[in-house]
């Protein structure tokens, strides 16, 4: 037996003892998304995990996902193997500026995208995924003004497909700010049949020349159900894994090898291991601001 091998044989054994659920965001590296239970986007894995029986959950994602998950369940021990795995974008937008937007607007519901911590989710009306953004806007009253925070790409691109006026944060991915629409523009020149599938979070000149803007989970069941064979791919270069593990007769071509998440890629198998063995890093939304965190998670999953 090799040394991942026998890392992968003790996760196995501590996850048992341990009564855990191990979930891996799609971003991961292809060995932990391997060795999960459940793989997908962050808001599914949570679900996910609220439905199991599991008393521990091993979140191989970033903090604000382990979060979620802390919101959603509550009476579970949720772990983040990678302390320093954050989202520079969630990072992007203050409690204290945000409440001072809200001050200048006091009228305007406030849309947060689900890439923020939960002190901000705590000052917000509803949440949204990138999936979800467009239904999440359209059952906002029209005339009603709207704050959406942090990602500029994902509210404007919400903002022209619904026909709404948004205040937009200044916040963006920087993953996805790598991708460029001159890596399209090349990439479609050499495959001409391919369809192009960009995350709403790329740039709007980006988004522009995509066949579609959809969310990993869109991509993936885009990629499951079309005819089609060869496919560019706008996000980070994590999701080609497991699109080409699942379709294996196809062709997946990142639309850029820079589109990497150094926080994503934070998380390896022996930091799974460790964080089993030690039950570490504990991620928990205190109780004060839990019930205000909830709200705006809540009234988002109503809609679904």
């Amino acid at each position: 037996m090799n040394e991942v091998e026998a890392i992968k044989e003790k996760i196995l054994h501590l996850k048992k003892q341990r009564d855990a659920v191990i979930l891996a965001h799609n971003y991961q590296l292809g060995e932990v998304q391997d060795i999960a239970d459940f793989v997908g986007d962050s808001l599914d894995l949570s679900q996910k995990a609220s439905q199991t029986d599991a008393r521990v959950i091993v979140f191989c994602g970033v903090h604000f996902m382990a979060e979620t998950a802390s919101l959603l369940c509550p009476d579970k021990i949720v772990l983040l193997p990678d302390e320093h795995a954050g989202c520079p974008m969630a990072d992007m937008v203050s409690v204290e500026d945000l409440r001072e937007k809200k001050r200048q607007s006091p009228e305007a519901t406030v849309v947060c995208y689900i890439n923020t911590s939960a002190a901000v989710k705590a000052e917000c009306d509803i949440c949204c995924t990138s999936s979800n953004a467009l239904k999440v806007v359209a059952g906002i009253p029209e005339g009603k003004p709207i704050i959406f925070v942090p990602d500029r790409y994902l509210g404007a691109y919400t903002a022209a497909h619904s026909k709404r006026e948004m205040l937009l944060w200044p916040g963006y991915c920087p993953t996805h700010q790598r991708i460029l629409a001159q890596d399209i523009v090349k990439l479609k020149q050499a495959y001409p049949e391919a369809k192009v599938i960009v995350h709403p979070e790329c740039r709007s000149d980006v988004t522009a020349l995509a066949d579609k803007a959809l969310g990993t989970g869109g991509m993936l069941k885009y990629a499951r159900e079309s005819a089609d064979r060869e496919f560019i791919i706008g996000t980070e270069i994590g999701l080609i894994y497991r699109l080409r593990k699942e379709n294996p007769s196809k062709i997946f071509i990142p639309a850029s090898e820079q589109a990497i998440c150094p926080n994503m890629k934070l998380i390896t198998l022996e930091k799974v291991l460790w964080s089993l063995e030690e039950m570490v890093v504990q991620v928990r939304v205190p109780d004060e601001l839990r019930d205000r965190a909830q709200k705006p998670v809540q009234k988002m999953l109503s809609l679904r």
